[in-house]
């Protein structure tokens, strides 16, 4: 019965336009047990991490359905338990004979150890810790203990971890670890307000052979000898180009469809994950090159004759690697910025101050967009990073926001936090522009 009152309110709601969470709500509220049960016959992938779970888990679906397999997931990122449910109860069907189920699900971090309670998954993924929306997680060091008190709940799924972040490297826990990174790669020097350099076990400065970017890399504590696993997968080889990267991986050449060099790391972690599953590796190699950027991360829009580029920012580090990206454009460009300080996305917005927009100056900016509920606050940031404030247009609604893309001359990259993402993706959904998930 609850599985029938909630298929019929995602029914309903389809046509009003959201609540990818509301259906699970409901249906944890007839039966607390629900998720249990609605799992029991999948095969269960649950990816979490601060940065990179929608891509990877995107990335692992297309792998998995280009196999030929049975795969659900969770596409919407509605990430914590209730809309977890509500994508179990979307693909529901009561008398179900496909083979060879598979779930691909993206988990909130704070939400893992809820739901490794219900569910006993095969694999858990993570793609690293990050400081993220302060208010509501504090340091990483608290990201760390849910996402290891959720593992702690399900030993016997089998660890894919990201080698070179410290805070994952040698996790006191009892579960098969397979670790991803990168060989080596980068400069041996972090900046000085870099996160997480401190020892996860007992704060002595980590020193670093090599570093990707921010802290991830090749680590090593001089007291306790915590270190930076071996790697199972390894990247030995980079090229990165403005539409995507070629990699090395353990004697594999990979293309990456998706640009940017955390997105690099969103395809190793992709296949690995594949691989321990016993994926072809000609299958693998195919998806991860043809790969096509969902939801507002690095997703490509049509606005008449502009082309808009969707990219999420939620913590210095991410928008870090999504500006490292921008700047590759030696064409002219139009900047686009969104942020919004609703629960969602952190009510403490300080964090643009840690970000490097200063990168920005060198290129080659026509015009600067800006909107959301903190639009004067990116003002101030972008003023203060060196942009002139002679090209800014601030938009109060996001009808001004579409009037003033249309204007422009020049294709746009757009920066916008998780709740500007979404409601403005909504927005041109309705408006014919983007497609719905």
């Amino acid at each position: 019965m609850t599985v029938l009152i909630t298929k019929f309110l995602i029914f309903i709601l389809k046509f009003r336009g959201g609540g990818s969470s509301l259906p699970g709500k409901v249906a944890l509220k007839l039966n607390p047990n629900i998720l249990s049960k609605l799992a029991r016959n999948w095969r269960v992938i649950l990816v979490t991490g601060t940065n990179g779970k929608t891509t990877t888990s995107h990335m692992i679906y297309n792998v998995l359905a280009s196999e030929g397999l049975t795969v659900m997931n969770n596409s919407a990122g509605a990430n914590m338990t209730a809309g977890i449910v509500a994508a179990f109860i979307k693909d529901y069907r009561f008398f179900d004979r496909r083979p060879n189920k598979h779930a691909v699900i993206e988990v909130d971090e704070a939400y893992l150890r809820q739901v490794t309670k219900m569910i006993n998954p095969a694999m858990i993924v993570v793609t690293n810790i990050f400081r993220d929306q302060l208010d509501r997680y504090g340091e990483t060091t608290t990201t760390y203990q849910f996402i290891l008190d959720g593992i702690k709940n399900v030993v016997d799924a089998k660890l894919v971890l990201n080698g070179d972040e410290s805070m994952l490297g040698n996790m006191p826990v009892e579960n098969s670890c397979v670790y991803f990174g990168f060989e080596n790669y980068g400069e041996s020097e972090v900046a000085a307000n870099t996160e997480s350099i401190f020892c996860r076990d007992c704060k002595t400065k980590y020193e670093y052979e090599s570093v990707v970017f921010n802290h991830l890399g090749n680590y090593s504590c001089p007291s306790c000898g915590h270190a930076h696993p071996n790697l199972d997968y390894a990247v030995d080889d980079v090229m990165l180009q403005p539409s995507g990267s070629t990699v090395a991986v353990n004697g594999e050449t990979l293309e990456v469809g998706v640009p940017g060099l955390y997105n690099i790391y969103n395809a190793i972690c992709a296949y690995a994950v594949a691989t321990e599953l016993g994926v072809d590796t000609s299958v693998i190699k195919k998806v991860l090159a043809e790969g096509e950027s969902k939801f507002g991360r690095f997703e490509t829009v049509k606005i008449d004759d502009k082309t808009l580029k969707l990219l999420l920012v939620k913590n210095p580090a991410g928008c870090n690697q999504c500006i490292d990206t921008v700047a590759i454009d030696t064409s002219e460009v139009t900047l686009l910025f969104l942020l919004n300080d609703q629960y969602a996305d952190g009510r403490d917005v300080s964090w643009i101050y840690d970000a490097h927009f200063e990168k920005l100056v060198s290129m080659d900016v026509s015009k600067v967009i800006l909107g959301g509920d903190r639009a004067y606050d990116m003002a101030i940031r972008l003023k203060v990073a060196g942009l002139d404030q002679v090209n800014f247009t601030i938009c109060k609604t996001y009808d001004e926001v579409l009037e003033a893309i249309k204007k422009q001359e020049k294709d746009i990259y757009a920066f916008t936090t998780y709740t500007a993402m979404t409601s403005f993706r909504g927005y041109l959904v309705e408006k014919g522009y983007a497609s719905k998930v």
